[in-house]
Formats: C-alpha cells, sequence, structure tokens
C-alpha cells in the first residue's frame, strides 16, 4: 500500500471514491450523492490542486482504496486551524489499519505547515468504529453538535473533536 497525496491526475478514481463514500455512509458526511454526482469534473480536480485542501489517498496497484483530506483555513486568525475530512477506505480495506495509516500520514504531512497548530474533526455519534481510531490517533472530544446531519427523516449528532499538530 502506496500512501500519497492526491493529484488532479487522480479526479476520476478520487470522485467515484467519495461518491460511493457518501453513498454507503450518508450519515457520516455531510455533503450527498445527489448533491456531488451534479458537480463538474473540474470542480473535483480543483480540490487536489493543494492550494485550499489537502487530499492524501492510498493506493494498491494503482487503485485508489482510501483517501483523508486537511482543509485549510484561510482567514488570519484562524490559519492555526486545519479541518480534517472525509476519511473513508472501501470495504475490502476495512479493518486493516489503513484509515489509521491515511491519519497518521496526514497528521505528518500537516506538521509540515508552518504555523499549523491543530487539526479537529468531526464524526457521527455512534460511529464507535471511526470513533475510537480518531482517539488511537491523540483526538479527544470538546463538544457535540446535536442533529448536525438530516438523513431521509433521521438526524444524526456530530462529535467535535481537536488535537494538536505534531511539532
Amino acid at each position: 500500500m502506496q500512501i500519497q497525496r492526491l493529484t488532479p491526475e487522480d479526479v476520476e478514481q478520487y470522485r467515484v471514491l467519495m461518491l460511493e463514500a457518501y453513498d454507503r455512509h450518508p450519515q457520516a458526511f455531510t455533503s450527498s450523492v445527489r448533491e456531488r454526482e451534479k458537480l463538474p469534473l473540474a470542480w473535483w480536480a480543483a480540490r487536489l490542486d493543494g492550494e485550499l485542501d489537502l487530499l492524501l489517498g492510498a493506493f494498491s496497484e494503482g487503485r485508489l482504496l482510501g483517501i483523508v483530506g486537511l482543509a485549510f483555513e484561510l482567514r488570519e486568525k484562524a490559519r492555526h486551524k486545519a479541518t480534517l475530512f472525509g476519511l473513508y477506505v472501501t470495504g475490502e480495506q476495512r479493518n486493516s489499519g489503513l484509515g489509521y495509516q491515511l491519519v497518521q500520514s496526514l497528521l505528518v504531512e500537516a506538521a509540515e505547515y508552518d504555523g499549523l497548530r491543530l487539526v479537529q474533526l468531526t464524526v457521527t455519534a455512534g460511529n464507535d468504529a471511526a470513533l475510537s481510531l480518531y482517539r488511537r490517533c491523540g483526538f479527544v472530544q470538546f463538544g457535540l453538535e446535536p442533529q448536525a446531519v438530516r438523513v431521509a427523516d433521521d438526524y444524526f449528532d456530530k462529535i467535535h473533536m481537536w488535537r494538536e499538530v505534531p511539532q
């Protein structure tokens, strides 16, 4: 397994994997398949150009099997923070440790950004596997957002977590 930065050349695999994530786990993501499948490939490619977001992918034999992103704050007073987003691994890679490897790789990359002090994230309450993974990676809870996501007639709370960036 090779973990590396995604580039615009990876756009088609990235789009397919994210649409799969939105479809299989709608309660875990704020975006929906219906919203994102309408977006042009250029929108997806722009996410991979490295200016606003950093995205890492796990590849095996050229196939993208997992992803994680880091969104940077642009506002001057908040540039010391970034948000981990979009962690997803394919079903065949579940419980293989790939999610942990992706988060750890992202934290190493985050440490390279001058002035970045903390990474935050949200995780759906009840997603015990993801919550456990983030805790193993050093994230701690600082809040709970009730009814943060609505899927059909169901509402899901989001746990807010953070950790310092390794220096």
